[in-house]
Order: structure tokens, then sequence, then C-alpha cells
């Protein structure tokens, strides 16, 4: 007789505090059964065997191993694709509902649909629940429930329902006083790195505990590249390591300015949901489709290897190659630069970006690079151009962040500019104009 079971699926979610779906898991009606699935689906599509982010959710997962072991339990995690590892499941467990959080990606959605059924035909019911964002889908809305596309009025709206008294938005999920309902068996051994084709990258992670100081400095501090002075939080939102209740917490009692940065992750979340194009690879402004991108490959190369000649598009660039992470300020300044002063299509280098960064979330990373590039809902407007030379000036005055990762920028070695600013600007004002004539 097959052991009776719910199932809750891990995903973008990898801790066991706070996790709002695992609470309703495990106040069910059965025991819960942990699982998490190396997709195929994603993991086949990675060139770099030494993936940083592979390497992330696998020493996560041992460590909530451990954890499970402590409770008696064990999950189970597999490598495979999500449809072929629940039917293996199904035949070694009579399963009564699969429990997870929603994931807003395209090819989440669709992931999803294809499980819900499969499990629907089995009489196995799956239920998902928002963890990984405040506010979902159709939480944050116009008056006529249309979604916003500008993000001030959004963020406003946003704070005006987390104020507004007893919502409860920010509650935890007590999944500790439930840890007893975790299916008991001996721990099961995970797949090795290896046997999954991945090597482990010898990268350092952050610290998921965010720092009150920094925060509570954040303002004053945010945009400059040679201090330290940003959360590295990004890769802990991504997979869930930390919870978003917890941190929005945090940032509503210590900094507006860092919770403003939390409100962005969710409207991008949003913009996702509502406008699904923008994550296959559509300008959320149809019009701008129409610009003749100059896609020139080897100004294209070194932009990403950081030999365009402007240093502090270059630090950032290997700042980025050499570490997976880059500064916020950065991340504008070199997307800016890619799409108006070279012409290239932002998609480059947002495919570039999602390749290289440590904390890459299609919604962020989609929604900065088209903000960039002018494409976006609430974009910079196409003649808004940064300027890298007076960014340069503003931000890192005595040059220390460029030191750092452009020890040769005074080298005879080092390049001239691959294009004078103000023919590049003037360049992309006029080429972005022509285009947009019937706007």
């Amino acid at each position: 007789m097959k052991p009776a079971v719910n199932i809750f699926w891990f995903r973008r979610d990898l801790r066991l505090s706070d996790n709002a779906g695992l609470y309703h898991a495990l106040r069910s009606d059965r025991p819960v059964l942990p699982v998490f699935i190396f997709d195929r689906n994603i993991l086949d599509g990675l060139e770099n065997k030494e993936d940083a982010r592979v390497e992330f959710i696998y020493e996560t997962l041992q460590s909530l191993h451990k954890k499970l072991a402590g409770l008696h339990s064990s999950m189970e995690v597999f490598y495979g694709k999500p449809a072929e590892v629940f039917s293996s499941l199904a035949e070694r467990y009579e399963v009564g509902t699969v429990f997870t959080n929603e994931d807003y990606e395209p090819y989440a959605r669709e992931r999803d649909e294809q499980i819900e059924t499969l499990l629907k035909n089995r009489g196995t019911e799956f239920r998902y629940f928002k963890d990984q964002v405040i506010f979902s889908r159709q939480e944050v809305i116009k008056e006529d429930s249309t979604p916003y596309t500008v993000f001030t009025p959004y963020s406003k709206k946003w704070k005006a329902i987390l104020n507004f008294p007893n919502t409860g938005y920010l509650h935890s999920y007590p999944v500790e006083k439930y840890v007893k309902n975790f299916y008991s068996q001996d721990p099961k051994p995970l797949p090795g790195l290896e046997s999954m084709g991945f090597y482990a990258s010898g990268r350092k992670f952050p610290s998921p505990a965010p720092d009150r100081e920094l925060i509570r400095g954040y303002a004053g501090q945010r945009d400059f590249p040679f201090l330290d002075a940003t959360s590295r939080l990004g890769i802990h939102l991504r997979f869930g390591t930390i919870s978003i209740r917890q941190l929005v917490a945090e940032a509503v009692r210590l900094s507006p300015v860092f919770l403003n940065e939390l409100i962005w992750r969710d409207f991008y979340q949003m913009i996702l949901w509502h406008f699904p194009k923008v994550g296959k690879g559509h300008a959320f402004r149809e019009a701008y489709e129409k610009i003749p991108w100059r896609n020139n490959e080897t100004e294209f190369a070194a932009w990403c290897e950081g030999r365009t000649g402007y240093p502090l598009v270059d630090a950032g660039m290997r700042q980025l190659n050499e570490t997976g992470f880059m500064h916020n300020r950065l991340r504008m300044v070199t997307a800016s630069f890619l799409a108006k002063h070279l012409l290239i299509d932002w998609r480059w280098g947002e495919a570039y970006f999602a390749e290289k960064l440590l904390d890459f979330d299609l919604a962020s990373n989609n929604g900065g690079w088209q903000w960039a590039a002018g494409t976006g809902c609430d974009a910079a407007p196409y003649f808004r151009i940064f300027n890298p030379s007076l960014q340069q000036k503003k931000f890192d005055p005595d040059g220390s962040y460029i030191k750092k990762w452009l020890p040769d920028f005074q080298d005879l070695s080092y390049p001239a500019p691959i294009v004078e600013h103000g023919f590049a600007r003037d360049r992309a004002i006029r080429v972005y104009k022509d285009a947009l004539k019937e706007l």
C-alpha cells in the first residue's frame, strides 16, 4: 500500500521559516513530503556548467536537508522534467494535494498549467500561494481594475493598502508550529552537482541576514559604487532564502528609500504577470520594435569584456564578469550605454545580464533593461542618455571604484573611447526619433 502524503514543491522559496505554501501544506490533512526539482527544461539551456546560481541552490538544499533530517524527515531532490517527476512520485505515493508558491514568469506559468492538468487527471489537487511578493496580480490595480503601468501611482496605492489597519500583509507564517507534520523518513541522498553536469564555481555568496545599519543609511550611500552600501540580498530574494515580508517590515521601520526598491520589485513582477510578452523578448511599447539597432558584434564584445574606453562602464562590466554582482547605479549606466551609445538591441544586454548576474530575476532584469532603453513601461525617455564621464565624476569622484576593478585604466594599453559621447547621444536621439515618428 502506497504511503498517503501531501507534497510541498520548493521552487523560489528555499527556506523553512515564514513560507506561505509550506505553512498551508503542514496544516493540511496528510504528512508533507518536501520535494525539489532541478528542472532540466531550465538547466539544459545553461551553457556555463560552473553557473554559481546552480551551486547556490545546491548549497541551500544541503542546508535544508540537514534541517529536515533533524526533524526526522527528508527532502526528495530530483534532476529531471517536472511532469516526469510528478508521474514518478504518483507511482510511489498516494498524493492528495501538491502545495507550492506562485511564480509569475511565462515558463513557470506554462509549467504549472501542465502540472495542474497532470495532477487533476490523477485526482490530485494543485494549490499555490503568494509568497515571493507582498502584492500580486490584482491586489494593486487602478479604480477601473486595469493594472498600473507607471511606478509612482502604483507605489502610492501599494503603501496605502499596506498601511490600512489590520490587513496583515506582513504577518509571518509560523511554520515552526507544525514541523511535526513533515513526512517521516530516513534522509534521501541528493544528486551530486557533477551528476547533473555542473561543477563548483568557488564563488562566495552574501549572507541572507539583513544589515540593519546598512538599510538605515541606504538613502545617503546607495549611489556610490565604491561603498559597500547595497544589501546584496538580491540572490536571496530570487531564490527565497529570506522572507520578503520580514525584509519589507525592516524597510518600513528603517528606510523609505530601501522600501521603494522592494516596491519596484513587486511592480515589475506585476507587469510580467499582466504583460507576459515582456518576458518573451518583446518591448512593452510596441512602437519601439521599429528601432533599427546597429548590433555591431565587435562593439558588443567590447562592452561585455569591459573594453569600451569609458572607465565607469568598463569597471562595472568587469565586476559583473568576475563576481556575478553589479551595483544598481552601474546597471543603469552600462545598460544605457549599450542601448543608446552603441545602439545595440537591449535584448542582447538583457540576455548577457541573465547569464552573469547571481541575482538574475526575469521581471526585474527585463524591467531595468526596458527602462534604460526607453522601451518599457514608465521608462526613461529616449532622449535621456547617461553621460558616463559625468556619472563617474558624480558617483566615483576619486576613482576608488574604477581603481579596484580597472587597474589598467591609466595604462597605454587601455582603449580610447569606443564612441564619442556627444556624437553617440545625437545619433541615438535621431535614430529613436525617426523610428517613433508615427507616435
